[in-house]
């Protein structure tokens, strides 16, 4: 005979699973630093670095962005909201006062089909960007980096496959 769940029990087993996720989620500030190989100290420099890297890659994106809503404004209604996600990653990534300058310019094509299929490629490269700089970044940062690179692929997908809608 199998005896019911009851609410205390219910919310014991609620409350070990969640102890359990969360000590899964490590802080990586245990005594073998980040990855396991570097201390504390040049693991958060490594991490200063790869988020540095990660800010401009995204705000190279947002220029790229900018460009073509500027180029093309009739593409404002579908591009805008891509934009303005892009655009809070970045931030993130840059975090509070902090400066982090992009590259140069940003060209666009005349076509708009073909300025938009270059900005998917452009959310496809930065999105494998943030993948490769995922292998020397703490835990908390990767997590970060993989949320942002996984948002660059949607990205890249509902620019290529949207269009074609």
């Amino acid at each position: 005979m199998r005896t019911p769940t009851t609410r205390r029990r219910a919310l014991a087993w609620s409350t070990a699973a969640a102890a359990g996720l969360l000590a899964g989620c490590s802080d990586g500030s245990g005594p073998a630093g980040s990855a396991g190989t570097e201390t504390g100290s040049t693991a958060r420099k490594a991490a200063v670095r790869i988020r540095e890297s990660s800010a401009r890659t995204s705000l190279d994106l947002l220029a790229h962005y900018d460009a073509l809503l500027k180029t093309h404004p009739a593409e404002a209604t579908r591009l805008r909201p891509l934009r303005t996600q892009v655009a809070r990653q970045a931030d993130v990534l840059r975090g509070e006062g902090r400066p982090v300058a992009g590259r140069a310019p940003v060209t666009v094509a005349a076509d708009p089909r073909a300025a938009v299929k270059e900005l998917a490629a452009a959310e496809q490269r930065a999105s494998d960007a943030h993948l490769a700089a995922l292998g020397g970044a703490t835990p908390e940062l990767a997590r970060l980096l993989a949320s942002v690179a996984a948002a660059g692929a949607a990205h890249a997908y509902l620019l290529t496959n949207g269009a074609e809608r």
